[in-house]
């Protein structure tokens, strides 16, 4: 332990008076969620547009199913937020008629640009056809996104206050960079870098793929592997945790894969937020695993979304080896790579 005084400048605390994450160096975090939930009912529920035809207005936001947060490190502020959105709507005509429908977002997130995301807006169940949906899909779903992008905005200008201290001499100070270490292959699944990423601001550039491969076995007894544990720890040959239930969590790999299941549908698919633990903090990528019957087998399809740039050909050659090989070898099954 290095003495008072002495060391790595980034750890001596006496060069603020309260001694709190000095030079900006530490990684920190700001759940924002329960503000996000709060600010994103409040901005929806001003939503109101007119014409000819009559009034639309958000009456109810229903859901708001996700999470937000914000990380300082060395400096740099890194957002993340993920949100399931579904709301009400009533119009009303002219001559007093009143209407109900539906707006669902599924996709509002930091990876996704404001016109990238859907607002899928429809009438609800049993309601008669109006002028008024018409009105709802182009000028609601304007005014929806002016919301959400007031939203994003706020979160980026008015949260992030005090994320990032003044050091000593009031001037934020950028910490050298230190060397990429690499890690033995059986303590880094994929033989993932320990890399150093990129400095970042408010986005983590990233893009998506797809993977495909086919099995020897029936789409239960596949879906059965990727969602019991003891399967799980057999087939990649170490420790795993698994709650294969939707919000249930997972830790592969002796801790170097977590995520979470967000659907799971038996036999067909599953959704879940995955990561490796070098990826910044609370990133997760997108994984949906699709269960095709075919030929006396099972084609199995894997789209992944949000995998950090410059990541991809790690998390590629991870599936493959760790996923798609540890079963083949495991299990036995006789395989027809696509």
């Amino acid at each position: 332990m290095a003495k008072w005084g002495q060391g790595d400048p980034r750890w001596i605390v006496e060069e603020r008076a309260d001694a709190t994450n000095v030079n900006n160096w530490h990684w920190t975090e700001r759940d924002a969620s329960s503000w996000s939930i709060d600010k994103l009912k409040s901005l929806l529920l001003l939503v109101s547009v007119d014409n000819e035809e009559g009034v639309c207005k958000v009456t109810e936001v229903n859901k708001t199913d996700g999470e937000a947060s914000i990380n300082n490190r060395k400096g740099k502020l890194i957002f993340f937020f993920e949100w399931n959105i579904q709301m009400s709507w009533i119009g009303t005509s002219k001559t007093g008629i009143n209407y109900k429908g539906t707006v669902e977002i599924p996709n509002l997130s930091d990876e996704n640009d404001i016109d990238d995301i859907d607002v899928i807006i429809g009438l609800a169940k049993d309601e008669p056809d109006t002028q008024l949906l018409a009105l709802m899909k182009t000028d609601g779903a304007k005014k929806i996104r002016e919301a959400l992008l007031d939203y994003i905005e706020t979160l980026k200008l008015e949260f992030t206050q005090g994320m990032i201290l003044p050091t000593v001499n009031g001037v934020q100070k950028e910490p050298s960079q230190s060397k990429p270490k690499v890690e033995q292959q059986a303590k880094n699944p994929a033989g993932q870098l320990h890399r150093q990423h990129p400095p970042v601001g408010v986005k983590i550039p990233t893009c998506k793929f797809n993977l495909k491969d086919f099995f020897m076995t029936s789409p239960e007894e596949l879906y059965r592997i990727f969602t019991a544990q003891e399967l799980i720890q057999a087939f990649t040959h170490a420790p795993a945790v698994v709650d294969a239930t939707k919000g249930g969590k997972f830790q592969l790999l002796d801790g170097n894969v977590n995520g979470e299941f967000l659907e799971l549908v038996s036999e067909e698919r599953i959704t879940m937020k995955w990561r490796y633990k070098t990826w910044p903090t609370e990133h997760y990528a997108t994984i949906k695993l699709m269960f095709c019957s075919k030929n006396n087998g099972t084609e199995l399809h894997v789209e992944c979304k949000g995998v950090p740039v410059g990541e991809e050909d790690q998390t590629k050659s991870g599936w493959q080896r760790y996923y798609f090989d540890g079963i083949k070898q495991t299990f036995g099954y006789n395989v027809r790579l696509l």
